[in-house]
């Protein structure tokens, strides 16, 4: 599937190279809906809801997801919440990755993990989707495991059989006072690693 899209950029060439390596997707994954919308799977929309509020930007429903436009230092920031749910991203991921003609190497998806500590952060340029239904689908989509991701850790202090509750579960008091620093920091990496790259970024974010 992915080989198809990289055609597709050879047979448009109103954009250079350079102009394509301009251009980020930035992807929180997570589930549409009010009943989700503080649960700790929805890390994702929440870190680009944090990012939207600092620089005032607005969300618009297009096809696929609810997106949102961010300009710096001559890069273009393009935030995309996928309206699919959890299980569908990759449509989204893959869909507006053809439309806008960007490089997979420029793609970042934001994601919890339950095997991180809560508030950890962690960016990888690939791996296994780990259990997570959300990563399955984007590399089903994208029919690779090589692409960036940026892991925020949720913890695993649920007891057994309980792993579907808490992952849907809400923070709890502790969590949301120790949320907004993490949130701050969560936009400084999404800005590092447009701006400074992969291996820059890892080496001051992860496990910070």
């Amino acid at each position: 599937m992915y080989q198809f899209f990289k055609r597709l950029i050879r047979k448009k060439p109103r954009e250079t190279q350079e102009d394509l390596m301009k251009k980020f997707l930035i992807v929180g994954l997570g589930n549409i809906g009010e009943k989700y919308e503080n649960t700790r799977h929805n890390i994702g929309f929440k870190v680009l809801d944090h990012f939207a509020k600092k620089e005032g930007l607005s969300f618009e429903a297009q096809k696929l997801g609810d997106l949102a436009t961010y300009r710096l230092k001559g890069r273009s920031f393009i935030f995309l919440k996928p309206s699919t749910y959890m299980n569908l991203s990759g449509k989204a991921v893959l869909y507006w990755l053809t439309k806008e003609k960007i490089p997979l190497e420029n793609l970042l998806v934001i994601t919890d993990d339950l095997n991180l500590p809560f508030g950890s952060i962690r960016l990888k340029s690939k791996g296994s989707d780990g259990g997570h239904n959300g990563l399955k689908d984007i590399q089903d989509k994208l029919n690779t495991t090589k692409y960036n991701r940026f892991r925020f850790g949720i913890s695993d202090t649920f007891s057994k059989g309980r792993q579907v509750d808490y992952v849907l579960g809400e923070w709890n008091e502790e969590e949301n006072k120790k949320l907004p620093e993490r949130l701050d920091k969560s936009i400084e990496l999404i800005k590092s690693f447009v701006l400074a790259g992969l291996n820059t970024t890892m080496n001051t974010f992860n496990g910070k």
